[in-house]
């Protein structure tokens, strides 16, 4: 019987379910949010840790709990179970995978376990008991163990099982515990024989992927103390776990977990999406790999990391430079460097094979179907930023691996591999593959003392201090009085000194053409803080000008951050410190970001609480506690709340105040977390802050948005203008994000808003080629404008109502373009060159699309009789080429995907295929010519011998 996958798994559920009453279970989330030891889910019995500790609630449904049964998705990446760097190299890693899985809480044990496994794999899913290998415990003597020889007795009395297919197994393979202390006990695992003959018993537990685990059971009937005895436990447990993907690979009778239906559909998304030529299951041997291995691995990693991704973000996970973060990161990265390299994709690919997965897994993880659009944004967002330093990174990883070919033995340097992971964002294990393919080595050592050097300065930088300053403790004179910032935006202050090249200097002239941080005893300028950007701005003395690019914050001292822009600057000169326009916009939406948390507060109740939030001159940024996105009425409300106290012109007040009395007005907000100072600094908007502090218990006061916060902010609110919502998102799992635009910025957005609804309007009266450039240029411009949500919804819905004429336009087009094709050919035809009996084809077909040059290849040959055919199209800015060859032609030895290969690479591009039909592409549409002509010169060279 040729199973699914879907039905295997359904199998599995209905036969623990149905034959022997458990209780199914929905996996728990990829993600533990309520498990801090575990960085990902990595094995089914995760969720179930209070039955087996003893701390579920007995009276609880769950707490009553004797059997359970499910398909739990795990990922193993990072921390102590890691398959990362194996995933790609071969058949059976991954870093996604299901654990299909059956447990008993204190209720059936050995017997039933070892009885019901053998019968689903040998009853249910017909596998040749012959084939399968069972081991158990051997025992150990210094844990003064005694083997398990109840499950060798167990497994030897099974019908089918042969004594001699029973082995013992020592400690580090047979007994499992869930950590330093707690739950333990032996396991027995299932091994299947793959090879011919049936000989591999002394295979068993060699790492042989001739015969291979397929399930484990665990029996779990110690608990190991602190002091590190083991002692009986009162109920005993079974938890078992079984590979999905191995077992479906085993039941359709692949030779790779990749082969089965687990993979192919996204396999299929990957050659669609990137044009790439055929899987061929190819793995890589001690030497570099080849061309086709390098695709094969890629086909893999990309399939693999996309579902790892997909599930990932899906349960609340987020890209970050931390933690679990980071793993996803170097995860997406990886894959992303896959196809850039070696399938030619230098845009992002990953987020359009989101889904691929969906369809795949969302029947049986109907959570994926949930909001696969933001998934596929965050892995879009991700993939651009990565792209923007992808190209310039390998290109220093190639110097940096010819130097070390004629240098270094082919070892890279750990300085060039740190600054791979420092400058261009590559993980250090993307360097290490990247030089693996050329069968070279990185120095990881030097590379760690690098890292960890960087983090001590890092730590030494506590409080957002910049990359110039050393370690250790500034000198006495660069402390600084900021306090002017909330006065004004220019102040005289005495140049104290400066920091430059990790050296410190209050004498002599300021470096120039350098990049230096200057010290004063008092400034104006405003340090990078709680959320809001530091200010720009300039300093001028009376022999020169000095540009400040950034403002940072180090203890007590405040660091401005730039260069001399022309003539000098000395120590002990009085200059004139002056901040940049950009504060004015900046203080706009710091101000209104106050209003706009208590609008949202307002609006969804309060348990609302800051998350995160960014203040620059172009917009403001919000991260909030809230689990489900803000509706179109929401949006009015909390925008109509915000413009409301604009138009109140409410008062904007601060003060420095005791901690203690702050903390009882009513209504004040402070950021979950956070640690305040005894002295901290109110803002209230509205009411002063001696008013709240004469009446601290005031109900009223939560009508306004009073909030602990050092930043600089406007006098009144009228001075903000105008507010507009123009993003609103998930962060992650409980996590939303605002983006808020005000004054022009939000006037801009409304006019582009307007302007965008009269093109909508304009387009109803056109057709043809016109009405579809139209659609597509106001598609792409609501897409990626700042424009208000509200107005964007609007927008989209408008343009929906032009959805079908447009397509009607695009179907004429595109039978437009068909008979250009199809002339085109006919043209080719009749110039075709002929070498005696065959026919040399070659010429190009405009911007056909891949379905059209395929028509025309086809007609081509079977008009033509024999024939070599090569074609050649551009398509939005990518080459396709296409080659084919009668059967005649294969039989004396031409074959399309060699012509291909040849070929490819003068378009910058690769590409294979069969003997009689290939495919390839490229980026360089300006190498068509010398594409077409090189392919008629090896045709002519091969047909003339």
């Amino acid at each position: 019987m040729n199973r699914t996958a879907s039905e295997i798994r359904r199998q599995f559920i209905d036969f623990f379910v149905q034959r022997c009453g458990h209780t199914f279970v929905p996996s728990s989330p990829v993600v533990p949010h309520d498990d801090p030891t575990l960085m990902f889910t990595n094995a089914g019995m995760n969720q179930f840790k209070p039955l087996f500790l003893g701390t579920a609630d007995p009276s609880s449904e769950f707490g009553r709990m004797k059997r359970a049964a499910n398909s739990q998705k795990c990922i193993r990446a990072g921390g102590k179970h890691n398959d990362l760097d194996d995933v790609g190299k071969d058949t059976y890693h991954h870093t996604f995978f299901e654990m299909l899985g059956n447990w008993s809480f204190g209720d059936y044990f050995k017997k039933e376990a070892i009885g019901w496994a053998w019968e689903l794999l040998t009853k249910v899913w017909g596998i040749d008991a012959s084939r399968l290998h069972a081991t158990y415990f051997q025992g150990d003597a210094a844990e003064g163990l005694e083997p398990d020889t109840e499950a060798r007795d167990l497994w030897i009395a099974v019908p089918g099982m042969d004594k001699s297919r029973v082995h013992p197994g020592n400690k580090k393979d047979n007994f499992w515990e869930m950590g330093d202390t707690g739950p333990c006990g032996p396991c027995s695992e299932i091994h299947i024989d793959l090879t011919p003959d049936k000989s591999g018993g002394k295979l068993v537990n060699a790492g042989d992927a001739r015969v291979m685990e397929i399930w484990n059971l665990v029996f779990i009937q110690f608990k190991r103390g602190g002091s590190g005895k083991l002692t009986p436990l009162p109920a005993k447990h079974v938890d078992t776990g079984m590979g999905f993907e191995r077992v479906t690979s085993v039941l359709q009778g692949k030779k790779s977990n990749y082969d089965t239906d687990v993979f192919t559909p996204i396999f299929a998304a990957i050659q669609k999406v990137t044009g790439a030529g055929d899987y061929r299951g190819t793995l890589p041997g001690k030497a570099a790999p080849d061309k086709q291995q390098l695709l094969d691995i890629s086909y893999r990693v990309i399939a693999d990391h996309v579902r790892c991704l997909t599930f990932a973000l899906t349960d609340g996970a987020t890209p970050s430079n931390e933690g679990r973060g980071y793993v996803l990161r170097r995860i997406l990265r990886r894959a992303f460097r896959y196809g850039w390299q070696y399938l030619g994709m230098h845009k992002p690919f990953i987020c359009e094979i989101v889904p691929a997965v969906v369809e795949t897994m969302g029947e049986a993880f109907p959570e994926l179907r949930g909001n696969p659009n933001h998934v596929a944004e965050v892995i879009r967002d991700e993939e651009e930023s990565f792209g923007r330093t992808l190209e310039r990174g390998i290109a220093l990883f190639e110097e940096a691996a010819t130097f070390a070919k004629t240098h270094h033995h082919g070892r890279i340097k750990g300085e060039d591999a740190f600054k791979l992971h420092d400058t261009y964002g590559f993980p250090i294990d993307l360097t290490q593959i990247m030089a693996e393919e050329k069968a070279m080595t990185v120095d990881v050592a030097e590379y760690e003392r690098l890292m960890e050097q960087a983090r001590e300065k890092a730590r030494g930088s506590a409080g957002g201090a910049v990359d110039i300053l050393p370690g250790g403790p500034l000198p006495d004179w660069a402390a600084t009085d900021d306090a002017p910032k909330h006065a004004g935006q220019a102040i005289d202050a005495v140049l104290a000194g400066w920091v430059h090249d990790g050296r410190f200097a209050n004498s002599g002239r300021v470096p120039e053409g350098a990049h230096v941080g200057l010290f004063f005893g008092q400034t104006a300028f405003y340090a990078e803080q709680g959320g809001q950007v530091g200010d720009a701005g300039e300093i001028e003395g009376p022999g020169g000008v000095f540009v400040v690019e950034d403002t940072k914050r180090r203890g007590d001292s405040v660091v401005h951050v730039g260069r001399v822009l022309h003539g000098h600057l000395n120590a002990g000169e009085k200059v004139r410190l002056k901040v940049g326009e950009q504060r004015v916009p900046t203080m706009q939406n710091h101000t209104l970001t106050h209003v706009l948390n208590w609008a949202l507060r307002e609006v969804l109740g309060d348990h609302v609480q800051q998350k995160g939030s960014l203040v620059d001159p172009d917009k403001t940024r919000f991260d909030y506690s809230h689990q489900a996105p803000l509706s179109e009425d929401e949006v009015k409300r909390i925008e109509a709340l915000v413009n409301e106290q604009i138009h109140a012109d409410l008062a904007v007040n601060a003060k420095e105040v005791p901690q203690k009395d702050a903390l009882k007005i009513n209504g004040l907000r402070a950021v979950f977390g956070e640690k305040y100072p005894d002295v901290v600094r109110v803002v209230s908007i509205g009411p002063t802050i001696d008013e709240l502090l004469g009446d601290p218990g005031n109900p009223m006061w939560r009508k306004y948005s009073i909030e602990f916060c050092g930043g600089t902010h406007l006098k009144r609110t009228g001075e903000g203008r105008r507010f507009r919502v123009i993003e609103e998102s998930a962060v992650a799992k409980g996590i939303r994000r605002v983006v808020g635009v005000t004054d022009e910025r939000a006037e801009r957005a409304e006019e582009l808003a307007t302007q965008l609804t009269s093109k909508i309007d304009a387009m109803q009266k056109l057709e043809g080629a016109v009405l579809v450039e139209q659609f597509g240029a106001v598609s792409t411009a609501i897409d990626s404008e700042p424009l208000p949500v509200l107005e964007k919804s609007r927008l989209r819905q408008a343009l929906a109502s032009l959805q079908e004429r447009v397509r009607s336009e695009q179907k004429q087009q595109a039978k437009a373009g068909t008979a250009d094709v199809v002339a085109r050919a006919d043209q080719l035809l009749a110039k075709a060159e002929r070498l005696g009996l065959h026919a040399v084809i070659v010429g190009g077909l405009g911007s056909a699309t891949v379905d059209q040059m395929r028509s025309a290849l086809d007609s081509l040959r079977t008009r033509a009789g024999s024939a070599a055919v090569f074609l050649a199209a551009e398509n939005d800015g990518k080459v396709v080429l296409l080659a084919g060859m009668t059967p005649d032609l294969v039989q004396k030895g031409l074959k399309a995907g060699d012509l291909i290969k040849e070929v490819a690479p003068v378009v910058g591009g690769r590409g294979g295929g069969k003997p009689d039909i290939a495919q390839g592409g490229g980026t360089d549409a300006a190498k068509i010519p010398e594409a077409l002509e090189q392919a008629a010169r090896l045709l002519r060279g091969k047909l003339g011998a």
